[in-house]
C-alpha cells in the first residue's frame, strides 16, 4: 500500500534540523580550527566537537527528508509539472539568495578583513560574476538548495515512474529489504563511496569540485524517496530503530575515541600500513551519519507522528527561516565578536538568541503576509496555505500540508 498522505514526523524532524542548523552556524564563529566567515579571537577545541558531530548527519538528515518531500510533491503531478514546481520552489529562491540574501554576508566578511567601502560601493562587484572567496557571486549556504535542485531536475522521471502504478512491481520487491533488518543495506553505497572518494574529494558544496560529497548527499535523498513510496520500509526503521542507534553510537564511540587519542591515518600514532585500515577508519564517518539518520527517522515515526496547531506555521516558516538565518548571524557576529571580555559561552548563546529572534520576525513581519516575498522565499500563497491548515485541522489522521517547506 502507497503512502499518500504527508507524515507528521517527517515535518517534525524537518523543523528539528533546520533548529540544529541554526545551532550548528551560530557555533562557526567560536569553533577552533574551522575557518569561516568571521572569526571570534578566541575559539574553543569542544565547541568544535559539538559541531563535528552536527556535521556528521544533520544534513544527510535534510537530504533523506528532502527525498521524501519529492515523493509527497509529485504526487498527481507529470515530470513537467514536477520540474516546473521544482524549479519555482528552488531556483527562485536560489536566484534571490544569491544577488540579495548572500551579499551582506560577502560585505561584512570583507569588512572583518580590512574593506572600507560602503555597502553600495561593494554590491556591483557582485555581478562581476567571480566566485566567491575571490569575487562576490556566491550561494553560500544556499548550496543545499542549489543541489536539491539539480537532484530533482536529474531524476525527476525516475521519480514520476516510481509513483505510478508502472512500477508496482518494483516496489514490491523493496518490500523484501522490509524483513528483518535488511533495510540497513541502503547504507552501503553512500558508505563505500565516501570511503573510496572522500580523501581526495573533500567537501567544498561548490558543485564543480564537490564531486565526492554531490553524489554522497544524493544517496540520502534516494534513500528518502525509495522508504517512503514503500511504506514498509519506514516501518521497518520504527522497528529497528533501536539498532540504528546503537550502529551511530557505537561507531561514533569509536571514532570520537580514536581521534581523541590522536590514532588517525597520517598521524605519529597510527599504528597500520595497510591502506585497508585507513579506510576503515574512513567508512566511520558514514556509518555514524546513516545510523543517526535513520535511527532519527524510525524515533520520529515512533514519537513525532502527531499533529499540532503550531505545525501548519512552523511548517511554513522553516525554509525561509533557513535562507535568511545566516546572514543574521554574520551581520550580528561582526559586531559580537568586538565586544571585550566576554566568554565564549556568553557570545554563542546570544548569537543563537538573537538570530532566533531576528530571523522569526523578518519572517513574521516581512515574509509571510505579502504575497511577492512569499513568492521570492518559495513558499505557496498564503490563501492555498490557509485552506490546508483549515483542510488539516479537521483530520483524524496524522497528515500536514505540502504547503509547508519544500526543502
Amino acid at each position: 500500500m502507497e503512502t499518500t498522505q504527508r507524515q507528521t514526523y517527517l515535518d517534525w524532524l524537518r523543523i528539528l534540523s533546520i533548529l540544529g542548523v541554526l545551532f550548528f552556524h551560530s557555533a562557526m564563529p567560536y569553533v577552533a580550527e574551522d575557518g569561516w566567515h568571521i572569526k571570534n579571537a578566541e575559539t574553543s577545541n569542544l565547541l568544535m566537537e559539538s559541531n563535528h558531530f552536527l556535521h556528521l548527519f544533520r544534513m544527510p538528515l535534510l537530504f533523506f527528508i528532502s527525498g521524501t518531500v519529492s515523493y509527497y510533491m509529485m504526487q498527481r503531478r507529470s515530470t513537467l509539472n514536477f520540474i516546473g514546481l521544482r524549479f519555482r520552489r528552488l531556483f527562485i529562491p536560489l536566484l534571490v539568495g544569491m544577488f540579495i540574501i548572500v551579499p551582506p554576508q560577502i560585505y561584512m566578511e570583507r569588512l572583518a578583513h580590512g574593506y572600507k567601502g560602503s555597502f553600495l560601493d561593494f554590491y556591483p562587484t557582485v555581478f562581476n560574476f567571480i566566485p566567491y572567496p575571490k569575487g562576490s557571486f556566491s550561494w553560500h549556504h544556499l548550496w543545499f538548495i542549489a543541489y536539491l535542485l539539480i537532484y530533482d531536475l536529474m531524476f525527476a522521471p525516475l521519480f514520476a515512474w516510481m509513483v505510478s502504478a508502472k512500477s508496482d512491481g518494483f516496489k514490491q520487491k523493496l518490500a523484501v529489504l522490509a524483513n528483518g533488518k535488511w533495510v540497513y543495506l541502503l547504507m552501503l553505497p553512500g558508505v563505500v563511496w565516501f570511503t573510496l572518494l572522500s580523501w581526495q574529494l573533500p567537501e567544498t558544496n561548490d558543485l564543480v569540485h564537490d564531486g565526492c560529497y554531490f553524489v554522497y548527499w544524493l544517496f540520502f535523498v534516494l534513500a528518502g524517496f525509495i522508504c517512503i513510496v514503500q511504506p514498509k520500509l519506514m516501518d521497518s526503521l520504527q522497528r529497528n530503530r533501536r539498532f540504528a542507534l546503537t550502529i551511530g553510537f557505537l561507531s561514533l564511540m569509536l571514532w570520537e575515541c580514536l581521534r581523541w587519542n590522536g590514532i588517525e591515518p597520517g598521524e605519529a600514532r597510527w599504528p597500520f600500513q595497510n591502506v585497508l585500515f585507513s579506510y576503515a577508519f574512513t567508512a566511520l564517518r558514514p556509518i555514524i551519519a546513516w545510523g543517526w539518520v535513520l535511527a532519527l527517522v524510525g524515533y520520529g515515526k515512533q514519537y513525532l507522528n502527531r499533529t499540532h496547531k503550531a505545525l501548519n506555521y512552523l511548517n511554513q516558516a522553516v525554509y525561509p527561516f533557513y535562507i535568511l538565518h545566516q546572514t543574521v548571524i554574520v551581520l550580528i557576529v561582526y559586531y559580537i565578536v568586538q565586544v571585550p571580555n566576554e566568554s565564549i559561552l556568553s557570545k554563542y548563546i546570544y548569537t543563537v538568541g538573537i538570530t532566533f529572534f531576528i530571523t522569526v520576525l523578518i519572517y513574521h513581519l516581512l515574509v509571510r503576509p505579502y504575497a511577492l516575498t512569499r513568492f521570492l522565499f518559495g513558499m505557496k500563497p498564503k490563501d492555498k496555505a490557509d485552506s490546508v491548515t483549515k483542510m488539516d485541522l479537521k483530520e483524524v489522521k496524522p497528515v500536514v500540508t505540502l504547503a509547508a517547506c519544500d526543502l
